[in-house]
């Protein structure tokens, strides 16, 4: 099984343009950034694209595209970028939209969602290793597990902003190496058996 193989680089920018390397885990990222911390985050790149074509277009070879006449099937270890769709930006923020009711109503729990209440974008996402990972974790401020394991109290504001947060890993998910009912005996690491 082969794993992503994620840029290794100082920002996004050059993560998609130049990277000193690519590398699937932690170990080997800080290894191509000269024993230096790395934190591994995800980041939008590049310009705003009004249609999923034209973003598609202008990253042809990046990200899977899934057109008829036009498919394109990236290898596994070439899977760091995919497009998003965005809300895009009214007044300098991006909106955020009214929660839904749940109406019973003609056999239905949840009514048919209206029209995006306003446009989208498309932007690319990149993930990849970071250099510096202590001036990452200054930028983006405490996750919201950290906080709950302190035990500290929280006022209003402070549970709002843990909760805007994007959801973050504490690492990236490894690939498995064994299939789900099996074992590695404490006795004999080396072996796969099954567990039945």
């Amino acid at each position: 099984m082969s794993a992503i193989l994620y840029p290794v680089a100082a920002n996004a920018e050059a993560a998609l343009a130049a990277p000193l390397g690519r590398a699937a885990r932690e170990r080997e990222a800080r290894q191509l950034a000269g024993d230096q911390a790395v934190s591994f985050v995800t980041r939008p790149v590049g310009p705003d694209f009004a249609t999923r074509e034209a973003a598609l277009d202008a990253y042809a070879g990046k990200v899977e595209d899934d057109r008829p006449g036009r498919l394109v099937s990236l290898p596994p270890e070439d899977r760091f970028c995919r497009l998003a769709e965005l809300a895009a930006q009214v007044g300098g923020r991006r909106p955020v939209p009214p929660p839904a009711r749940p109406v019973l109503k003609d056999g239905r729990r949840w009514p048919t969602p209206p029209a995006a209440p306003v446009p989208t974008i498309w932007r690319l996402q990149i993930s990849f290793w970071k250099i510096g990972a202590a001036t990452e974790a200054a930028l983006e401020g405490l996750q919201a597990r950290k906080v709950r394991r302190a035990g500290a109290e929280a006022d209003r504001e402070t549970l709002n902003a843990l909760t805007r947060q994007p959801l973050r890993a504490l690492r990236p998910q490894q690939p498995l190496d064994i299939g789900l009912f099996e074992i590695r005996p404490p006795e004999a690491p080396h072996t796969v058996i099954a567990d039945e």
